[in-house]
C-alpha cells in the first residue's frame, strides 16, 4: 500500500515537474519567427528578466526607460470606399515609447531603423541606460526585440514578459499611447 502511494506521489511529481516544463521552453539560437503567442522561455541571455514588482520599482523610480514593441494593426487594404478606420488604442505602461512592429523575428531594414532611432531617443543615444523591453504575457514579440536591441549594444536591457497583462493583473494603471512616428510618416511592413 504504501509502494503504491509512493508511485503515485511519484508519478504526480513527474507529471507536475514536466508539465511545468512545458510550459517554459528554452530559449531559441536565434529569433523567434512564427506563433508569436506561445509560452516565452525564462530566461534570455544578456538580459535581465524581470517580474512586476522590479519593473514597478524601475518604473516609479524612473531609473529605465520602457519599450513597448506591442505590433500596430494595420489599415485592412481591401477596406471599401468611405470606410472609416480607426486604430485600435494601445494601453501601455505610462511613459512608455511604443516603437510596433519591431518585435517580429526578421525585420525589414527600414522597421529595424525605426527601432535603432527609437531606442537613441529613448535613452539620448546612452547604450548603458537601462533599457525594459516589453509587450504583453506569452508574447515572443518582447523577446525578439529585446534580443535584438542587445546585438545593438545595449549593456543594460531587461525584459519583462509578463507586459501589460502583468502590469493590469498587479492594479497598476495602463495608458493610452500612440507609436513613434517613422521617418516620413510611413508605416513600413514589419517583414
Amino acid at each position: 500500500m504504501k509502494e503504491a502511494l509512493a508511485g503515485l506521489i511519484l508519478a504526480a511529481l513527474t507529471f507536475i515537474v514536466s508539465t511545468s516544463a512545458q510550459e517554459k521552453p528554452p530559449e531559441p539560437d536565434g529569433y523567434r519567427m512564427e506563433d508569436y503567442r506561445a509560452p516565452v522561455p525564462a530566461t534570455l541571455a544578456g538580459a535581465r528578466v524581470l517580474a512586476t514588482a522590479e519593473a514597478e520599482a524601475i518604473w516609479r523610480t524612473k531609473a529605465g526607460v520602457f519599450i513597448d514593441v506591442m505590433p500596430r494593426a494595420p489599415k485592412p487594404p481591401n477596406l471599401p470606399e468611405g470606410t472609416v478606420w480607426r486604430d485600435q488604442p494601445r494601453l501601455n505602461i505610462p511613459g512608455s515609447v511604443w516603437l510596433p512592429d519591431t518585435g517580429y523575428g526578421k525585420l525589414a531594414a527600414v522597421t529595424e531603423d525605426y527601432l535603432q532611432r527609437g531606442l537613441v531617443r529613448a535613452t539620448a543615444g546612452n547604450k548603458t541606460a537601462l533599457v525594459v523591453v516589453y509587450c504583453l504575457a506569452d508574447c515572443w514579440m518582447s523577446w525578439n526585440a529585446a534580443k535584438r536591441i542587445l546585438t545593438f549594444g545595449y549593456s543594460n536591457v531587461a525584459w519583462y514578459p509578463e507586459g501589460t497583462d502583468g502590469w493590469e493583473r498587479a492594479g497598476l494603471a495602463l495608458t493610452e499611447s500612440q507609436p513613434e512616428p517613422r521617418a516620413g510618416g510611413a508605416t513600413p511592413s514589419p517583414h
